[in-house]
């Protein structure tokens, strides 16, 4: 007897998510209720809060205060799966990883954002790190805190002055933040903590190359900004242009400063992922994308945050977590009108503010029409980042950790640290960790 044919078993709809940072997120949870397969892709398995990155990097905070496992922060999202792993290409209907695994889609939303740019100079990433990432975070706090241990150690001034002074190149809001944290550690939190030398004679010196810190903001903000920069002891110097990096310092168009920790925050280069999109890149690499945030002539591949070139009452959007929160949901709403066959929406970004903080209660910002500077600035900034951490854990231990710095001018994540390798002395603590 024949085998009666059964009827095919028709596929889901399948979303691939490349990134899993505040764009990624919000597309996959965006989508949580819709009859689609979806794949987040990332070659890390956390989630990392980067406006708080500033603070690992300093000694604020650990690691896992602001990064959470991105399986547990999806987990009741039922349609969605989570693979670790690097894409390296972009197919017609399907991303290749970097172990040649083939995952296809039908619809591809891109969120891999950008990475520090050296301008042409990448030999600097040695001797200047930038912070994008949690590893970049922890080898800048060893560099930190090691500088202060080697100039308590040396018996030669000049050497010592070296180890002392900390340029931070780039007076965007990473620049700032970075170096009104160094002043704050150099001058409250390690001020009694050692015999040799004075850590409150260190100098940070912020490098800018344009007239004035945090470009993004009024004139206004910008100045009080470097008020209060100067007021925490940071020497900030303006239409500085750096000509060269070396182990001992920066050459720039203004002379030369000794120093032996040089920190980068002075640019942005895309994920190289866009490129493989095919479309249009700006300057910076970012993917031009139409008003729907899909690339032209691909209207299955979305491409959201930092990495797109997209565009809002006459300017260019943002790459702050805002933007690409938006843009998660503006990709899934796109998605959700493509499988019920109505027109895409057109995205529309909402600005909710902008707050840059510099230091203990020093801050600026805008909320609305509002202009905030100094204390209330820098609770504001507080608080609406413990609000954004993605769970209850790490609000609670970011507020408790902020409160006890606060009241007791010391940062509890002093720990310097180095890549495990063989012979380390593990048990004495013997081994040096190099520079």
């Amino acid at each position: 007897m024949a085998s009666v044919p059964q009827p095919r078993r028709s596929r889901r709809h399948r979303v691939v998510i490349v990134g899993g940072g505040f764009g990624g997120l919000a597309a996959a949870k965006a989508l949580r209720d819709d009859p689609v397969d979806v794949t987040l892709i990332d070659r890390r398995n956390h989630h990392l809060f980067q406006p708080l990155l500033y603070q690992v990097a300093t000694a604020g905070l650990n690691p896992a205060d602001i990064a959470t496992p991105i399986r547990s922060s999806l987990r009741k999202c039922a349609n969605v799966s989570v693979r670790l792993g690097e894409v390296v290409r972009i197919d017609d209907r399907a991303v290749v990883l970097a172990d040649g695994t083939q995952i296809e889609f039908d619809h591809l939303v891109v969120a891999t954002g950008v990475r520090h740019s050296y301008f042409g100079h990448d030999d600097w990433e040695q001797l200047a790190p930038g912070l994008k990432s949690i590893e970049d975070a922890l080898e800048i706090r060893r560099r930190v805190l090691l500088a202060f241990e080697i100039a308590e150690r040396t018996d030669d001034p000049t050497e010592r002055d070296e180890h002392l002074n900390f340029v931070v190149v780039g007076g965007g809001p990473t620049g700032v933040e970075l170096a009104g944290a160094i002043a704050e550690i150099a001058t409250r939190a390690m001020s009694r903590d050692f015999r040799s030398i004075d850590p409150s004679s260190a100098r940070v010196i912020l490098v800018e190359g344009a007239d004035r810190v945090l470009g993004a903001y009024t004139p206004d903000l910008a100045e009080s900004a470097r008020r209060q920069l100067e007021r925490l002891g940071v020497e900030v110097r303006l239409d500085t242009l750096v000509d060269g990096i070396d182990e001992r310092g920066v050459d720039t168009n203004n002379g030369r400063i000794d120093a032996r920790t040089v920190l980068w925050s002075a640019g942005v280069q895309a994920s190289p992922l866009g490129a493989a999109t095919g479309a249009e890149l700006d300057r910076a690499g970012r993917v031009v994308v139409d008003e729907a945030l899909a690339v032209p002539g691909r209207p299955n591949v979305f491409v959201i945050g930092d990495l797109a070139h997209a565009r809002w009452g006459g300017e260019q959007v943002p790459g702050v977590a805002q933007g690409a929160i938006q843009g998660g949901t503006h990709a899934a709403a796109c998605i959700r009108a493509d499988l019920a066959g109505r027109a895409r929406p057109v995205f529309r970004y909402t600005n909710k503010g902008e707050l840059a903080t510099i230091g203990r209660s020093s801050a600026v910002g805008v909320i609305g029409k509002v202009k905030l500077r100094g204390w209330l600035a820098w609770m504001a900034w507080w608080m609406i980042h413990i609000l954004f951490l993605i769970n209850f854990r790490s609000r609670l231990v970011v507020l408790f950790s902020w409160a006890w710095s606060y009241v007791t001018f010391q940062r509890g994540s002093r720990l310097i640290t180095s890549a495990w390798r063989p012979g380390t002395d593990r048990a004495s603590g013997t081994s040096e960790p190099s520079r």
